[in-house]
């Protein structure tokens, strides 16, 4: 065991770790140590494909372990942060275990960020290299690490998968899978990767996932969705996300000996052919997601009868979507309700169809310890809508070097604050009415209201600025942006490549600026979003029937 927790990290309190291994949920088994053993189970079998390309287990297992060596001859060592930024392909799963075999962290960013956000990940964390796609969806990641590296001294290596001009080309770092004999496996209790919140404050917090208490998560889920070695899962959400790494995700298909399909998009007409083509039987989605696959089925003659369950998560599923789903697919639907920093729900495969169609399941485990409260942390009564707060076995206790927020996060007992209203039923099962936290779920990529004010304030035009959700039919919520002018009103499209010039995500960047006089307050002062919310409600057009666009592609 490492003599002390890695610096930033808050671990459990001894006495929960002790309850914890005692009841069998932390085995003391790494993340790769996992792969490996799946791999001498099923050397054979397809555990991957990117596109023309597929790997056995043996031969990922070779790849993880020769990628590995490579790292390492490069000066990677225990605990050196890594941020990863690849789109679904294979790079990112022989990259993530490898660093996992080193007991290297993965720091998980997804393809959409930019040099803003991968500025913060790198130095917030230190980490010494990188790994990314030479180009994706138009945009060149090359350039991007170039400006990091000239701010961020730490930075040692970038690996590019593809073009890599004068860095490093992925494939060079290949080594002598030999070479890693007699070097140490990480310890299970040790801090495997950090991945991003959802939160509402600023740029996105870091999550630090131990070894045991992901394989916990991964094992249980895999458990409750019924995974066997002859499952096929199909990959659509971006891979760094949790919910398609481990609920039960690529990674709890891993774990059974099953097969991970990737989907280098998410649009209707590529995932089906692959459907058909690989026989999938899994796939996960966001509703936006959801609804076009819906509406673009019936246009499409692929034959998707190996699909025996679809999950949606991420977001609020409406009744009448869930309802259309197994008519439309022939395949069972779960809901998932859970969150990067542990809790996850699930309503089960033997559910009756009100709990499947009108909840957002249960939790996994045991010593899942849920609390429901009002404004001041008192426990409101059954059947009621409260703010969650959670703690357990993989929920963790702290963001990574966080200590302030983490004081407003976490309650003094070690209770997470979700963000979420829920009320909890007499069975047990959740029900997630909304949220408390400033935030907006786009299509699942969530966006704190906060980091995005604070760069519309940055603009020399702009006085006081605020964002709100508006909602919208394609995505479930949109993002508005009502902006004070201090003389002249500046343009709309002038703002928004005011804020794309700044180097946030595209995702973040307001999909409607209102201009006003001035924003609303309440009775305190702050401003009143409430009536912002409203007030975009009443100037959208009246609800229109739902339709795809031309292109399938999300707008």
């Amino acid at each position: 065991m490492n003599p002390s927790p890695l610096p930033g990290f808050r671990p459990w309190p001894a006495a929960f770790a002790a309850r914890y291994r005692e009841r069998g949920y932390w085995t003391g088994v790494g993340l790769y140590a996992e792969l490996a053993r799946v791999a001498a189970e099923h050397p054979a079998r397809t555990a991957l494909v990117c596109g023309s390309r597929r790997w056995t287990y043996a031969q990922f297992d070779q790849r993880v372990r020769r990628f590995a060596a490579g790292l390492v001859a490069m000066g990677i060592v225990p605990r050196d942060r890594v941020v990863l930024q690849l789109p679904n392909i294979a790079e990112f799963h022989i990259a993530c275990f490898a660093l996992f075999r080193i007991g290297a962290l993965p720091v998980f960013a997804l393809p959409a960020h930019r040099r803003a956000e991968i500025t913060h990940f790198v130095q917030h964390t230190q980490a010494r290299a990188c790994v990314i796609a030479d180009c994706e969806a138009g945009f060149d990641h090359r350039l991007l690490m170039r400006e990091v590296m000239v701010e961020s001294p730490c930075l040692q290596h970038v690996i590019v998968v593809g073009d890599a001009l004068d860095l490093m080309p992925f494939d060079a770092v290949y080594g002598d899978a030999d070479q890693l004999h007699g070097h140490p496996m990480p310890d299970a209790a040790d801090v495997a990767f950090l991945q991003l919140s959802g939160g509402s404050t600023g740029v996105p917090k870091l999550i630090p996932r131990t070894h045991d208490d992901y394989l916990y998560s991964i094992r249980e889920s895999a458990r409750i969705c019924g995974l066997t070695p002859e499952s096929i899962y199909l990959c659509v959400l971006p891979a760094a996300h949790n919910f398609p790494m481990s609920s039960p995700g690529a990674f709890g298909v891993f774990h059974a000996g099953g097969c991970v399909v990737l989907a280098r998009q998410p649009y209707p007409a590529q995932c089906f052919a692959l459907i058909a083509a690989e026989r999938v039987t899994i796939a996960a989605l966001v509703p936006a997601l959801a609804l076009a696959w819906l509406e673009s089925k019936a246009r499409n003659q692929h034959d998707l009868s190996s699909l025996q369950l679809l999950q949606i998560g991420g977001a609020h599923l409406a009744g009448e979507v869930a309802r259309r789903i197994p008519a439309t697919f022939g395949c069972a639907l779960q809901q998932v309700f859970g969150m990067a920093e542990g809790l996850v729900n699930y309503t089960r495969l033997d559910d009756p169809p009100e709990r499947m169609l009108e909840t957002q399941g249960r939790p996994i485990s045991e010593d899942d310890e849920i609390r429901i409260v009002d404004d001041d942390d008192r426990d409101v009564a059954p059947g009621t809508v409260g703010h969650l707060l959670v703690r357990g076995p993989y929920t963790i206790r702290g963001y990574y070097r966080a200590d302030a927020h983490n004081a407003n996060a976490f309650t003094a007992d070690g209770y997470y604050r979700s963000g979420d209203l829920v009320l909890r039923r007499d069975d047990g099962y959740l029900v997630v009415t909304g949220r408390a936290k400033d935030q907006v779920n786009r299509g699942g990529d969530k966006i704190a209201a906060e980091e995005v004010e604070g760069h519309l304030l940055a603009h020399p035009a702009v006085f006081d600025a605020a964002l709100v959700a508006m909602a919208d039919a394609w995505m479930g919520e949109k993002s508005c942006a009502f902006v004070v002018p201090r003389d002249a009103v500046p343009g709309t499209r002038e703002l928004q490549d005011f804020l794309r010039g700044r180097g946030i995500a595209g995702f973040k960047v307001p999909d409607r600026i209102e201009f006003v006089d001035r924003l609303p307050r309440t009775a305190v002062g702050k401003v009143d979003k409430k009536a912002l919310r409203a007030r975009i409600a009443n100037l959208l057009c009246a609800p229109r029937a739902f339709s795809l666009p031309a292109d399938e592609h999300t707008p």
